[in-house]
């Protein structure tokens, strides 16, 4: 089978394609067809080193997908071979075939593509947890999200509009914030042109409830001097450059929670929560409240401008890498 494979950690350029043997399910594993992988920022970072995860080499990138069931382990209940299923891999699902735990896959309703269920678990999953569990948003707060037009961001924006609270979406550019509007923003600010802090402090004097963070560098510090009393930084990722140095006295002086948000871990440590909260998002899908915006789909061997349009953050919702080419 072809994968793409990480041999020595470095940019996207530096992956390859290989033929790899195909893998067999030991006990509770379930051996999947990748059909489609979803990119995330993590992918970007994990092939150079830079991520928490750092597999041995040679590995291959890829921490979620949607694919069809092809053989099970030992002990394995919940699937069966030609079942559609989907769900996260940490990595390893820019290849055609893989293996995954079974508590880590979802069954792909009915109505749901490849593409979309390759794009769907690890943005709303982040998101929820973000909004749910860690800020604990309540309807008629006041929800800034940056990065409004990125996976993560555009999943906070639906998500926050559909638990009630008034949606602040924040972007580089018109057209990145005009995909936000779509997506149910209810105020739209362009940091490109107009500096992130004087903009809120005229629109929102009071300051604002919750903070959806994955840029990190200079954003974080301008957002949280309009927090509100009682606010909650929610630190989802550092997509914009920097880990930003964040002065103590702000969290004192405003009286909130700098939360951070690590969902990877939090689907591991809280199983049962996690399970939880994707039967919730499957329902608000069903009622279509919220739906993956994909920006663009790559054939497999164009992996590097997919990986491209992470980096330069030109992504305008999900990147999805169709690895079947059905």
């Amino acid at each position: 089978m072809r994968a793409i494979l990480c041999k020595e950690l470095g940019p996207a350029n530096t992956l390859v394609i290989d033929d790899i043997p195909s893998p067999e399910p030991g006990k509770g594993q379930v051996k999947v067809r990748v059909k489609a992988a979803g990119l995330n920022f993590p992918d970007t970072l994990i092939i150079e080193g830079k991520y928490q995860i750092k597999p041995e080499l040679p590995f291959s990138p890829g921490g979620e997908m949607a694919g069809e069931v092809l053989a099970v382990g030992e002990g394995v209940q919940r699937f069966k071979p030609g079942q559609r299923v989907m769900g996260l891999t940490g990595y390893g699902a820019f290849a055609e075939e893989i293996l995954v735990p079974e508590n880590q896959l979802i069954p792909v309703p009915d109505g749901m593509n490849d593409h979309t269920a390759a794009a769907f678990s690890m943005v709303y999953g982040t998101s929820y947890h973000a909004l749910k569990q860690r800020a604990n948003i309540q309807p008629g707060e006041t929800l800034l999200v940056l990065g409004a037009s990125g996976g993560v961001g555009l999943a906070a924006v639906e998500l926050g509009k559909a638990m009630g609270a008034t949606v602040i979406a924040c972007a580089s550019s018109e057209e990145k914030l005009a995909v936000a509007k779509e997506a149910g923003a209810d105020d739209l600010i362009n940091y490109a042109e107009e500096d992130l802090k004087d903009a809120l402090k005229q629109r929102y004097p009071k300051g604002v409830d919750v903070i959806y963070d994955p840029l990190g560098d200079k954003f974080t510090e301008a957002a949280i001097r309009n927090m509100a009393w009682n606010g909650r930084l929610l630190i989802v990722g550092f997509a914009a450059g920097d880990i930003p140095k964040i002065p103590a006295n702000l969290a004192l002086l405003k009286g909130c929670s700098i939360v951070g948000v690590f969902w990877g871990a939090f689907t591991q440590k809280e199983p049962q929560t996690n399970i939880q909260n994707i039967m919730e998002l499957m329902q608000l899908f069903n009622q279509g409240k919220i739906n993956p915006r994909i920006s663009q789909v790559f054939k497999f061997e164009d992996y590097e401008q997919a990986l491209a349009a992470l980096t330069s953050r030109t992504a305008k919702g999900k990147v999805v890498l169709d690895v079947a080419g059905d």
